[in-house]
């Protein structure tokens, strides 16, 4: 697991290859996949104020967020805890279902 920060021509980037996380269990036992688009779905209803700052390049096997290095250092730091809990990432999940967000939507 490696949250990784990029500086590419001026361009930040966050990005977090996917597989093999300590909360892979928990998003599967919910019924998600535990792929990119997945943890971009919950970027967006953890942290909503971070998350309209960003642009998003997901891919299957990866996250990647695109924005002000302060925003993506923000990030960093949510995300790190996360993927690290099965409960966080599983108390995330129900709460998101119980608003009606899709993550896979």
């Amino acid at each position: 697991m490696t949250i990784t920060l990029h500086d590419f021509n001026g361009e930040q980037s966050l990005t977090l290859n996917v597989g093999g996380l300590a909360a892979d269990v928990a998003v599967a036992d919910r019924g998600h996949e535990p792929n990119g688009y997945f943890w971009e779905g919950l970027v967006r209803f953890a942290w909503p104020d971070i998350a309209e700052r960003l642009g998003f390049d997901s891919e299957a096997d990866m996250f990647c967020a695109v924005g002000a290095a302060s925003d993506l250092a923000h990030l960093t730091t949510a995300l790190e805890s996360v993927i690290r809990s099965p409960d966080a990432v599983r108390d995330i999940i129900v709460r998101a279902e119980a608003s009606g967000f899709e993550f896979d939507g």
